[in-house]
């Protein structure tokens, strides 16, 4: 069966009044989804970088720069894994 999963960079201090809150690299997802693919009996058939605009800070602005130069109006990016479950062998589209 067709499954994703998100591997999202982990949170390390929340955001307060005046400061941004503080994430780990995305490199840290990327590692986390390397040790979950060594764990699990998945075939990975895509792996994908998303980007996605922090929407909530920009009020779902179409502006494509990365930062506007004011906390929390930066881009989301983590990392998708698209597998096969092993699960309805049969009836799977690609066998």
């Amino acid at each position: 069966m067709l499954m994703f999963r998100d591997f999202v960079p982990k949170q390390l201090e929340k955001q307060g009044l005046f400061s941004t809150g503080l994430y780990e690299s995305f490199e840290g997802a990327v590692q986390a989804a390397s040790k979950w693919l060594a764990t699990e009996k998945v075939r990975p058939m895509q792996l994908e970088t998303v980007v996605l605009p922090n929407l909530w800070n920009e009020g779902g602005s179409t502006d494509p720069s990365i930062m506007m130069g004011h906390p929390g109006s930066g881009w989301n990016q983590f990392l998708r894994v698209w597998f096969d479950d092993g699960r309805d062998t049969e009836a799977h589209p690609f066998r």
